[in-house]
């Protein structure tokens, strides 16, 4: 006797019903940066936009932000919290390697016993966790989930970097997805370049640390190696996102890239062919470069800026260390 096993579906579509924010204590200067890295206001705001970024103060880690942000998403959508069944976490910045960042975070806002899990995909972890959250909700393994982007970068910065040590800044985005009658989110376009891994990441390991043969592993990069793989390479992503959504340049609301440096999003929005009338995410000037947060949070204020935008389409796109990237084009909340 053969049994068959029962198979489950969700909804057709989902979207993206609110957002919610927490972005580190403390405006942090240029001036404040330069002494070590033996550098100028002036050229920092040169090479990347940015004016201040955001940093967290010591006794606020991660997870406390991604809980900040999540209990704002979960509110602004007024969906119960005991409803999201799923949690995800997309962060480079878990103070622990286990537990996971959203099995507590989900406790903190009143999911338990929601799954939860984190993802290590850097700065397009929540690009990665949107995509996930979508397929999840569509398969029927959730009804409502939580997606957030939490990093405390000051946590693995080398001030003496002169590559990326005065980008980084600590914040946390939440968006609340759940079941839509209409499309909301659209396909994907994502993957990988490991040959590139070297470009970007950790100067070392933490065993490296334990044995004494390394000091405390921080961030580096090969600057003019990421610049021309994010405005060459990603730009071609951002339109195959567009063509896999089935709109044209000319139809999306909102332009909101990683906010990795104020060029390379200049310099996206030319290749793109954007109308004048798309407006464009710049949060990098005043949060700095967040990873995984940078796309929620940006998000976020654009919302809170531009609330005509409720409703209209967006281009997101996140990229970098792996290499890895993804996009899709979202509805508003």
């Amino acid at each position: 006797m053969s049994v068959t096993l029962a198979q489950v579906t969700g909804p057709a579509y989902t979207r993206i019903y609110s957002y919610g924010a927490a972005r580190g204590e403390n405006a942090v200067p240029n001036e404040d940066l330069i002494g070590p890295i033996d550098s100028s206001d002036e050229w920092i705001r040169q090479r990347t936009g940015i004016i201040t970024r955001t940093r967290a103060d010591k006794g606020t880690d991660a997870i406390d932000l991604a809980t900040t942000a999540a209990a704002e998403a979960i509110e602004k959508s007024g969906v119960p919290a005991d409803q999201v069944d799923l949690v995800i976490v997309a962060t480079i910045s878990n103070p622990k390697q286990t537990p996971s960042v959203s099995a507590i975070v989900a406790d903190r806002v009143g999911s338990n016993p929601a799954a939860a899990y984190d993802i290590n995909a850097a700065c397009a972890g929540y690009a990665y966790a949107i995509a996930q959250a979508d397929a999840l909700i569509k398969a029927g393994a959730a009804r409502y989930a939580l997606v957030i982007g939490t990093e405390k970068l000051s946590d693995v910065v080398d001030p003496t970097d002169r590559s990326i040590s005065f980008l980084l800044g600590d914040g946390a985005g939440a968006a609340l997805i759940g079941p839509s009658d209409t499309p909301g989110i659209a396909p994907a376009v994502w993957g990988s370049d490991g040959s590139k891994a070297e470009a970007v990441g950790m100067n070392g390991t933490l065993t490296d640390f334990r044995d004494g043969v390394a000091p405390w592993p921080t961030l580096r990069q090969e600057g003019q190696t990421v610049f021309r793989w994010a405005v060459w390479e990603m730009a071609k992503v951002a339109r195959e996102a567009l063509d896999k959504a089935g709109v044209e340049p000319a139809d999306i609301a909102a332009f909101i890239p990683h906010q990795a440096n104020m060029r390379i999003i200049d310099e996206f929005a030319k290749q793109l062919k954007l109308p004048e009338t798309t407006v464009i995410a710049r949060d990098i000037e005043t949060t700095g470069n967040t990873s995984a947060a940078s796309i929620p949070l940006a998000s976020h204020r654009l919302m809170a800026e531009h609330p005509e935008l409720s409703g209209g389409l967006a281009l997101q796109i996140g990229f970098g260390a792996g290499l890895v990237f993804a996009a899709q084009v979202v509805v508003l909340p």
